[in-house]
């Protein structure tokens, strides 16, 4: 899927959002896709492609807007627990499924944004955390929990974002937002700023996952889109 953003060039235009081409990815994304998921279920799986894959196909962003945001993140996590519903990966499996399988999904979608500047859905501008992810905080956070020398206010050291930015996610995300976004934190994300002030990163994460109920999971113009079947019921 990298490979396709190499084969379809973003097309020259005036605006600086929203490149159309990012729809010839994702219909290159709907055509191959199902092919794709199929190859990793088994055979008496297949028939639940039918269900897996929408969760799949939005998690990538929304091709008629040119847009993506926390609720086309929130479906890749959807996609995730169709798998562990489907009996495809257990308990044990949970740290890859983030640290590898999550990981290599952020580093795609961090692509597509930068190549097609896909419009940040449901955006809170400055005031939000990020303006397309929030998982990789919430993870982030977590894996950071008990952290003998990383504290929250290691945001504000560069040395520490160059050196383990690619080892740890929470860095990696204020280290991408600072990369992307001129001037000081506390200018251009002011959230990421105050959060940095919290004593311990067990209260961030706990802190976060309130966030995301409130922010994403409880959020109309969010989950009207949001699919349900046999694997995720209403």
């Amino acid at each position: 899927m990298s490979k396709w953003i190499d084969d379809i060039p973003p097309r020259q235009q005036a605006a600086r959002y929203g490149n159309p081409a990012f729809r010839d990815w994702h219909a290159q994304l709907n055509h191959q896709g199902p092919a794709l998921i199929q190859e990793i279920l088994p055979e008496e799986l297949h028939p639940a492609v039918v269900e897996v894959f929408p969760y799949f196909a939005d998690s990538c962003g929304n091709s008629s807007r040119i847009d993506y945001g926390t609720g086309h993140e929130a479906n890749f996590a959807a996609f995730l627990l169709c798998l562990a519903r489907l009996g495809l990966v257990d308990e044990g499996d949970y740290q890859a499924l983030v640290a590898r399988v999550f990981v290599t999904y952020l580093d795609l979608m961090r692509k597509l944004q930068m190549t097609y500047w896909l419009e940040p859905a449901g955006s809170h501008g400055v005031w939000g955390l990020d303006d397309y992810h929030f998982l990789p905080f919430i993870f982030g956070a977590a894996q950071l929990t008990d952290h003998k020398y990383m504290k929250p206010k290691s945001v504000h050291n560069q040395d520490i974002l160059d050196n383990f930015s690619k080892e740890y996610l929470y860095l990696g995300c204020v280290d991408f937002v600072k990369k992307v976004k001129k001037g000081p934190l506390a200018e251009h994300s002011p959230m990421i700023d105050d959060i940095s002030g919290v004593a311990s990163w067990n209260k961030v994460h706990g802190g976060m996952l309130k966030m995301y109920k409130v922010e994403v999971l409880e959020k109309v113009p969010i989950m009207q889109h949001f699919l349900f079947g046999s694997l995720i019921r209403w």
